[in-house]
């Protein structure tokens, strides 16, 4: 058998290894939910924080391999990426607990929600990292203008740092509730359910509240990939960092989430550090072209992106250590 396609270039890596990266994400993924998730019950914190740590383990180690098999540079792009993802992330859960509590989902169920949405995510990133790719390739000067949109957003973020996410004024919440046929309460872990419509009485499909968290968990990482893609390409223009930093960051989501929801406020301060990073990335390719160097140093840059989010999850747990833990963003 000709095994000679395997060594054919795809975005600028073998298809070998495109393949390989899949094949691990499958099988985290059916380990998660076909093994040792198969069965609907609550995740405790103990559970989600050996997960999560799981997954970081996982992501560095794949993060060392980079480093061995394609460079000391693409190796510090995929840990820069990596960590930077890891925190937007940390921020999504914020808005994903403010979702479950909105909606009133059990963290009984909430486990199949965030495993539906992280496949939507990895399709997701593929798509919008595929296009991000495909556009600086042909116009590397967009990557000015990812530059000056991180920096405007990294002002953003300062300024609301204190608006919370208002679920319930979501326009495409309304136009669902609407349009389409909507149950009032959960009915278990179903996205779905056929019932009698209330002026005919024939049966006919009612989307859920689940089904309607899920959607809104899609939007809130729409929003977030809008920060994440922009800020990873200004990293690195290489699609395979770029994406396999951004997929193995994500992986974990649903293990973080279940450790962080019940600690949100803990982490206040973390929004200021991300904030930061986003400028100091949106900065530097500036701050190159005025030094008349080729790129930033990675080395530097790597150092500066862990420096700011260390800082900033420290300096949240020491001014919150006084504060009782939440329980406002837990579902009942």
């Amino acid at each position: 058998m000709d095994l000679a396609f395997l060594f054919a270039l795809w975005l600028g890596k073998s298809l070998w290894m495109w393949l390989a990266f899949v094949a691990i994400v499958l099988g985290l993924l059916v380990l998660d939910l076909g093994i040792l998730h198969r069965k609907t019950r609550e995740i405790g914190v103990r559970e989600s924080l050996g997960m999560s740590g799981l997954y970081i383990a996982l992501g560095l180690a794949f993060g060392g391999w980079v480093w061995w098999y394609l460079g000391q540079e693409a190796g510090m792009a995929y840990l820069t990426g990596f960590a930077v993802e890891k925190a937007l992330a940390m921020d999504n859960v914020f808005v994903i607990a403010m979702i479950f509590a909105f909606f009133s989902v059990p963290r009984l169920y909430q486990h199949r929600v965030l495993f539906w949405g992280i496949l939507g995510v990895i399709v997701l990133r593929a798509v919008m990292i595929g296009l991000g790719a495909t556009i600086v390739a042909q116009a590397s000067w967009v990557l000015y203008l990812f530059a000056v949109f991180l920096i405007a957003t990294g002002v953003k973020m300062i300024v609301f740092a204190d608006r919370h996410y208002d679920v319930g004024t979501n326009p495409v919440l309304a136009f669902m509730r609407r349009r389409f046929n909507v149950t009032e309460t959960l009915h278990g872990e179903r996205f779905f359910i056929r019932q009698p419509a209330p002026l005919t009485g024939k049966p006919v499909w009612f989307m859920t509240p689940l089904f309607l968290a899920l959607v809104m968990i899609e939007i809130a990482d729409v929003i977030f990939a809008v920060d994440s893609v922009p800020a990873i390409f200004a990293i690195t223009t290489d699609p395979f960092v770029v994406y396999t930093s951004n997929i193995f960051a994500i992986l974990g989501l649903r293990a973080l989430y279940f450790a962080l929801a019940a600690m949100v406020d803990r982490f206040h301060y973390l929004k200021y550090a991300l904030a930061g990073v986003l400028l100091f990335i949106g900065s530097k390719i500036f701050l190159a072209d005025l030094l008349g160097l080729e790129k930033f140093p990675p080395a530097l840059s790597l150092g500066i992106t862990f420096g700011l989010l260390a800082a900033g999850v420290l300096w949240s747990l020491w001014k919150t250590r006084d504060r009782p833990v939440t329980t406002a963003m837990q579902s009942p």
